[in-house]
């Protein structure tokens, strides 16, 4: 019977030492000073619990996981319970599996397989060469990355690392929702009706490589994409009753070349990203979005500014489109965050087009208390041209508290 308890007592201690656990609880509160054509409403709440953990028995493998729950008072989320593994709904799940992949490393090889986060690219806001991270736009100015089911293989020797990324299932990125604030309306549509006539996905799978090489005072990389675009274009047809328009999101096929680079110089850190977008159909422009960007860090300060600029090649016309990146193009970039203290922080970001049609502005305040809990106060100024891009949104400026406990 020792035994037995010592086996049992050995078996847990060793769980333990390779098992990790971490999470949040938060609520926030959103507040809109106005309306817009298709809401009425002046203030969002919403609960988000998230929940990561991983279990590495051995040095060579490891399990890592994260699961979300989350409800709103606006309808953002959806009411029926279930978990979800693909991210494919119009509204947010309210259980969801952000991450479920298993890991393999030896030497300098990596294996990773199952739902997990890809990023590329090496610039802040926008990242051109970002093909494999798709994003949560409910809120266009206030995102979150999707995972993606994908078999990753990335290999690294001395200052070179070669990353090879297979996804099978295609995870689109979510818009906003067509009966809120976020999709925006004109004033002359308000009589109106939008259905929303679901989604018509890739049927084959996408893949990408990348190349990034590590030199004495810089670093490069180069990358191919040949998949799907995860931001959609829209068809829109007439529906029944009268006045109604039917709309349904299709991905346009999308070949991508890219490359980025930093560069530390004596005053700042010169970064470049620049993807040249191609199509094998002619559904969507082909163009060249890239983006210049330098960085400095002083004591508590740190300051970041770019231009991103887009030169189009070839246009398809004007198809209904849904296309933040393209949309912070030919626009001047920036953040500025300073720590204040050790429980205190305060940023500022945002993007001016250079033809003065959008404003976009979000302040930032953050105060921490002990160990687990942290406000956050936001402020988002949003002002501009209707036919811009930003500009289109210019009643949805608000003011949000947050509030998160840690565990």
């Amino acid at each position: 019977m020792r035994g037995l308890f010592a086996a049992a007592l050995a078996l847990t201690s060793a769980l333990a030492q390779t098992f990790s656990g971490r999470g949040f609880m938060e609520s926030d509160s959103t507040f809109y000073p106005q309306t817009a054509v298709n809401d009425s409403s002046h203030a969002v709440s919403e609960m988000h619990l998230r929940y990561e953990a991983s279990w590495q028995p051995r040095s060579w493998i490891k399990l890592a996981g994260a699961l979300d729950a989350r409800t709103d008072t606006h309808r953002q989320t959806e009411r029926a319970w279930r978990m979800d593994f693909d991210d494919r709904s119009a509204l947010r799940p309210p259980l969801s599996a952000r991450r479920f992949s298993l890991v393999l490393a030896r030497g300098g090889l990596t294996l990773e397989a199952g739902r997990q986060f890809i990023r590329w690219g090496k610039t802040d806001i926008l990242n051109p060469t970002d093909r494999f991270a798709p994003k949560d736009f409910v809120n266009v100015v206030s995102t979150d990355f999707l995972g993606v089911n994908a078999a990753r293989l990335t290999y690294e020797r001395g200052g070179d690392t070669i990353d090879l990324v297979w996804q099978p299932w295609f995870t689109p990125s979510r818009t906003p929702l067509l009966n809120q604030r976020w999709t925006a309306a004109p004033a002359d549509a308000a009589a109106i009706s939008i259905r929303d006539n679901g989604a018509r996905y890739p049927g084959r799978s996408q893949f990408g490589v990348r190349w990034n090489h590590i030199a004495r005072g810089y670093e490069y990389s180069l990358c191919y994409f040949d998949g799907f675009n995860h931001l959609p274009l829209f068809a829109a047809e007439r529906g029944q009753p009268a006045l109604t328009v039917a709309v349904q999101r299709y991905y346009p096929q999308l070949r991508l070349v890219g490359g980025d680079g930093a560069f530390p110089t004596r005053w700042v850190t010169i970064k470049g990203e620049a993807a040249y977008f191609a199509t094998t159909r002619q559904q969507s422009d082909e163009y060249l979005l890239y983006v210049v960007q330098f960085e400095r860090q002083q004591g508590e300060w740190s300051w970041v500014g770019g231009y991103a600029g887009e030169t189009i090649t070839k246009a398809a016309g004007k198809p209904l489109q849904f296309s933040p990146e393209q949309g912070l193009a030919r626009a001047i970039l920036g953040r500025a965050s300073y720590r204040i203290g050790p429980s205190q922080d305060a940023a500022i970001e945002g993007a001016v087009r250079q033809n003065g049609d959008g404003l976009w502005l979000r302040f930032e305040f953050s105060q921490a208390w002990g160990r687990h809990w942290r406000a956050t106060l936001q402020w988002v100024l949003i002002r501009g041209d209707a036919s811009d891009f930003i500009g289109q949104y210019r009643r949805n400026s608000y003011a949000q508290v947050r509030i998160r406990y840690s565990f």
